[in-house]
């Protein structure tokens, strides 16, 4: 009979951590402007600049479109330059080698929606991993896997906006949330990576919802 009750608190402990997660990406998606809004994003233009290492600092935008189309731009010395980029058929990307830009055939275009919209759908298991302290900030922590792959989320534990998202190979820092038509978005990212090549601040200005892009805007 004991061991009996064991089994069920052991299930009842498993299925309540499961509906905890579920329950924290579900408020973090209805805080940050709901799942119909998120839906009903088909397009989202970034402006900012970004900040490489210490010193150098290029304005940047991005231009982002469902399903996955993608182009990031800086600008050097006047002039926009390309540096990466989906257009719905090649990926592209700058070589810093010869500062050319070049098509990548092993190029695998992200997702426009994040992980949380629909993740169950997507194939995720979701896992709380309990309550974590980020400087003065208490967070839920909640792990997505997929097959191989886990990403772990810190959602901030009063707003449940997502506060911090560590992958294999880049820990992302959101901060700075303000409201972009519907949606809550942040408007300061920090990436870093284990081998410290590629970190960067970005800090956004402006960002725009379900701007009608010209046709030509994801060619290269």
């Amino acid at each position: 009979m004991k061991r009996f009750l064991l089994v069920l608190v052991l299930i009842f402990s498993q299925f309540s951590l499961a509906q905890t997660a579920k329950e924290i990406i579900d408020k973090n998606i209805e805080q940050s402007g709901g799942l119909t809004n998120w839906k009903l994003l088909n397009s989202v233009s970034l402006q900012g600049k970004v900040v490489l290492g210490v010193k150098d600092e290029y304005p940047i935008k991005i231009y982002q479109q469902r399903p996955n189309l993608t182009k990031t731009v800086i600008t050097i010395g006047n002039k926009d330059v390309a540096i990466e980029g989906y257009d719905g058929k090649k990926g592209y990307g700058m070589n810093y080698a010869t500062n050319k830009l070049q098509e990548y055939g092993d190029y695998v275009p992200e997702s426009f929606d994040n992980d949380f919209i629909d993740w169950e759908n997507k194939g995720f298991e979701a896992k709380y991993l309990g309550k974590e302290k980020l400087g003065n900030i208490y967070c839920h922590k909640v792990e997505l896997t997929k097959n191989v792959n886990k990403n772990i989320y810190y959602f901030d534990a009063q707003s449940y906006m997502l506060i911090k998202e560590v992958k294999k190979e880049e820990t992302l820092v959101y901060s700075d949330y303000k409201k972009a038509g519907n949606l809550m978005m942040p408007f300061r990212i920090e990436s870093s990576s284990p081998k410290k090549n590629g970190d960067y601040v970005m800090i956004l200005n402006k960002i725009e919802v379900n701007k009608v892009f010209p046709n030509n805007t994801f060619k290269f």
